[in-house]
C-alpha cells in the first residue's frame, strides 16, 4: 500500500490533530486535575501546548506550495506530535521515562522546515 501524502491529507492530519489537543486539555482539565500529581499534570499541558504549535504549522504548510522538502517537513511535524507528544502523555499517566529518547523528533521538525526555507528560490 503506497501512501500519498498531499496538502490536503496535511489538512485532515491537522484538523484531527487539533480536534484531540482541544479534548486532551479539557479531559487534563475536567478530568485529570484530581488524578495527577501537578507535575504530571504540567507535562500533560506541556504536550498539548506542543500539539497545537506543531499542528497549526502542520496547517500552515499545507497552504503553500508543495515541494519534496515541504512534505518531508510536514510528515516530521506530524511524528513529532505522535511521538514527542505521545511519549509526554504515555509519561504524564504511567512515569515512563524511557520514552524520552523520543523528544528529538520534535526538533527535526523545524530543522526540515529551515532547510526548506533555505533551499527556496
Amino acid at each position: 500500500m503506497k501512501l500519498h501524502l498531499n496538502a490536503k491529507s496535511f489538512k485532515l492530519f491537522a484538523a484531527i490533530s487539533g480536534l484531540l489537543a482541544v479534548g486532551l486539555g479539557a479531559f487534563a482539565a475536567h478530568g485529570l486535575k484530581g488524578s495527577l500529581s501537578s507535575y504530571s499534570l504540567g507535562i500533560w499541558q506541556t504536550a498539548v501546548f506542543y500539539q497545537f504549535v506543531h499542528t497549526l504549522v502542520i496547517l500552515q504548510l499545507s497552504h503553500l506550495v508543495s515541494s519534496r522538502l515541504l512534505i518531508r517537513s510536514q510528515t516530521w511535524f506530524a511524528l513529532g506530535i505522535i511521538l514527542f507528544c505521545g511519549s509526554l502523555y504515555v509519561l504524564a499517566l504511567t512515569g515512563i521515562t524511557k520514552l524520552g529518547m523520543l523528544t528529538p523528533v520534535g526538533g527535526v521538525c523545524w530543522l526540515y522546515l529551515i532547510v526548506n526555507i533555505i533551499k527556496q528560490d
